[in-house]
């Protein structure tokens, strides 16, 4: 099992993610001999995962069941537990894609926190390239660590233990992208422009306030980075379901056939039924603002 492999079959040592329903998933770590507990019942490692396939419907012991999926990023964004506040596939989609990442890529990327962006990085570079993640909270770093070597991403992680506002990234002139998700961007901006390959790159913070987009951008363009941007991505998710409208009655399409009394069309029950869209009447709000910007060659 690894984040950026796929496996057919579960072995002992993988971390598989059962699933209850859409707004019930959570991760577990196949061991011989051990049960997991569910509403539904427990699940014996075993008998009901170890050599199972992937997408297995099993059977838990109070008759429920549920299905064992193979771990993928978007799936761990859901199910991780919590160390601090972190970024969802929506913010993590534009940030993949307005970095330019790509298998090859090296990122530089601060902080780590509870690895939800980490992971979806770590695929998008796989399988020759590399993120350096910096990580001011020991027992974080340490914990972010033991979860990339569990997830067999080790080989293209570099956890790093420090304040990056003083001591940086630990590289020089290596990356291709950096992300920042810290209180102070603005002062890592220097720290961000040094780790960058020579012959430039993308740069991306994240911020909640506007406030803190404010400095990031005036820093920005001190130290020379260009075609700088902010953004805000807000999903709407709409209600797709079926209804029934009914057929106004306009009388015969030959006026001939008119009734000559001009009585009244007679009452018609015709209705035709139809998929539409509906718009939800509350929505997901505020996240957080991404800046980004490029820096130029020399």
């Amino acid at each position: 099992m690894s984040f950026v492999e796929y496996s057919e079959c579960i072995q002992e040592g993988d971390v598989v993610i059962i699933f209850l329903g859409h707004e019930s998933m959570f991760p577990v770590k196949v061991q011989a001999g051990t049960q997991t507990q569910t509403r539904y019942g427990a699940i014996r490692h075993s008998v009901d995962l170890i050599g199972r396939r992937y997408g297995s419907k099993v059977t838990c012991s109070k008759g429920g069941w549920v299905y064992v999926l193979h771990p993928t990023p978007e799936l761990w964004t859901v199910s991780l537990p919590h160390r601090t506040q972190i970024l969802y596939a929506t913010d993590i989609a534009m940030i993949t894609m307005m970095l330019e990442l790509k298998p090859g890529s090296v990122v530089c990327e601060s902080g780590t926190g509870s690895g939800s962006l980490s992971h979806s990085i770590v695929r998008s570079i796989a399988p020759t390239g590399h993120l350096y993640t910096v990580e001011f909270h020991q027992q974080r770093a340490d914990k972010a660590a033991e979860e990339f070597r569990e997830h067999k991403v080790g080989h293209l992680v570099t956890v790093i233990n420090q304040d990056v506002c003083k001591d940086g990234f630990g590289v020089s002139g290596v990356a291709d992208a950096v992300f920042l998700d810290i209180p102070s961007p603005w002062e890592a901006v220097p720290h961000a422009k040094s780790a960058m390959k020579k012959q430039g790159g993308r740069v991306c913070s994240f911020s909640p306030c506007i406030e803190q987009v404010q400095r990031t951008c005036a820093a920005l363009a001190e130290h020379g980075f260009q075609e700088i941007c902010t953004l805000e991505v807000l999903l709407r998710l709409y209600d797709v379901r079926c209804v029934t409208l009914p057929l106004a009655d306009l009388g015969p399409d030959d006026p001939a056939q008119a009734d000559p009394k001009g009585a009244p069309p007679s009452a018609s029950n015709a209705a035709v039924t139809c998929r539409t869209a509906v718009a939800p009447r509350e929505m997901a709000g505020h996240t957080g603002y991404l800046t980004f910007a490029t820096k130029s060659l020399p």
